[in-house]
């Protein structure tokens, strides 16, 4: 009978085929989800996968990409330095939503003014927002000990009902007849974050979000601080032995995660979304958990697992629109990927082995 044997390395063959495999098998089981749906399971795959890519509407679709995979980019690259130390960020969608909030604050402080500054300083108070609330489970960890799993995770709930009091009560649009909301940052021309290339979806946030890939490969493989963190999450022990401060690379990881997650907040609320609402966040800080692990922490794989995750996100949109499929379907469909992720990924760190049966004597 079968049995799992713990390998001396992990296999670097594994390592970056399961990802493939995942991806497989979240179609094949999303196929036979969407069937007992009652909706024809290739269609909803070529939906889902080939209409965004070289369907009749590619003139949305495509620049539609690049729109969705900018914060996914830039959450999943903060939230994978950490993971890689062994910090665990949980809380990326509270840091997202709060540098949103931090963002346009400053822009509505500034409102109708045009001053060319106004957008420079909402980037500079979004980053602060996410990095300032990533560093509440940092402090509390150096200081008490305390699991930043549950603490950035729970921040996650304070944050959305700081989105909402914010979206009823201070910011919101005195013009808006009573209905929750912020002005619309894309009607302010200081503070909107437009498409440089008109029509492409190529924004600021996604400038950022390909500087931080670049920003974060050369960090992890030219930097004393990227050798650091990969030591302590590797070898904790050795890491202690060899001057690695815990407290130090908690700090960095859970700021660094925390202000690239409020820049793509920013970013969002700037552009793309345009206002705060109480429903402004749609999971983003969530779903860059999956990105990250299937982009197997390395920023290149993130880049193209971001794209992955966008392309399932504007084919799940058409797949409702065309095929009527419930969102929940959809959101399980994203949720499959880390499970197979997980599931297969147990073959990097071990081998099958068939067990012989022992004869009696």
């Amino acid at each position: 009978m079968p049995r799992l044997e713990k390998r001396a390395a992990p296999s670097r063959f594994w390592t970056w085929v399961t990802p493939v495999l995942a991806v497989v098998a979240t179609m094949l089981a999303g196929g036979l989800l969407f069937a007992l749906l009652g909706k024809p399971p290739a269609q909803a795959i070529e939906v889902i996968f080939w209409e965004p890519l070289f369907g009749a509407n590619t003139s949305y679709t495509l620049p539609q990409l690049l729109v969705k995979a900018g914060p996914l980019i830039l959450i999943a690259i903060g939230l994978s330095l950490g993971f890689r130390a062994g910090i665990w960020n949980i809380g990326a969608e509270g840091q997202y939503i709060i540098g949103a909030i931090c963002g346009a604050a400053v822009a509505l402080a500034f409102y109708p003014a045009a001053h060319w500054y106004i957008f420079p300083l909402m980037v500079i108070a979004g980053g602060m927002g996410g990095w300032t609330w990533a560093m509440i489970p940092a402090v509390l960890k150096n200081r008490f000990g305390t699991n930043e799993i549950l603490v950035s995770l729970m921040l996650v709930y304070v944050a959305e009902n700081i989105l909402s009091w914010v979206s009823f009560g201070p910011l919101r649009n005195p013009q808006g007849y009573g209905f929750p909301g912020s002005r619309n940052l894309q009607n302010y021309p200081a503070a909107h974050n437009a498409d440089l290339i008109p029509n492409t979806g190529l924004h600021w946030g996604v400038i950022t979000a390909f500087l931080a890939v670049i920003a974060a490969y050369v960090l992890l493989n030219r930097h004393r601080l990227g050798y650091q963190i990969r030591v302590a999450g590797q070898a904790p022990r050795a890491a202690r032995f060899a001057g690695v401060s815990p407290q130090r690379l908690v700090s960095f990881c859970l700021g660094t995660s925390g202000a690239l997650a409020g820049l793509a907040g920013l970013f969002e609320v700037a552009g793309p979304s345009g206002q705060l609402t109480p429903d402004f966040n749609v999971g983003y800080g969530f779903t860059a958990i999956i990105v990250a692990f299937l982009g197997r922490l390395h920023p290149v794989g993130i880049l193209l697992a971001s794209f992955l995750m966008a392309l399932t996100y504007i084919g799940g949109e058409m797949a409702q629109l065309t095929l009527n499929l419930p969102a929940a379907a959809i959101q399980a469909f994203q949720g499959m990927l880390l499970f197979f992720l997980l599931a297969f990924d147990v073959l990097s760190n071990y081998r099958i082995r068939m067990r012989r049966k022992e004869t009696a004597k």
